[in-house]
């Protein structure tokens, strides 16, 4: 995951993300880092709009409408952590897609 960070922090900077500035961010954030792991990232990346990546990501992810309950069924309210427990699984969602971009 640090390499996704590094590679974030250097596209925030207006910086070419290559090997050798990965490298300079993961040095001076204290990471061990593999080489083949920043050339396959630097590859990867390699005609990515990573701004079109980022906002497709973080756009909410849209549900299939939940079923009517049955006629005469009493409804049944959600308790606030099944909301949370939804909101982290959409943003999870979300999230998957940036995820496999990045490697």
């Amino acid at each position: 995951m640090e390499y996704v960070y590094a590679a974030m922090i250097l596209h925030e900077a207006k910086k070419e993300i290559n090997e050798a500035n990965l490298k300079n961010v993961l040095k001076a954030a204290g990471v061990e880092f593999d080489e083949a792991r920043i050339k396959a990232l630097v590859s990867s990346l390699e005609g990515v709009d990573i701004e079109e990546a980022i906002s497709s990501a973080s756009m909410p992810v849209a549900h299939a409408p939940a079923a009517a309950p049955a006629a005469g069924a009493p409804e049944q309210k959600h308790s606030d952590s099944k909301k949370e427990e939804k909101k982290e699984e959409a943003e999870a969602s979300a999230l998957e897609g940036l995820g496999a971009l990045f490697g």
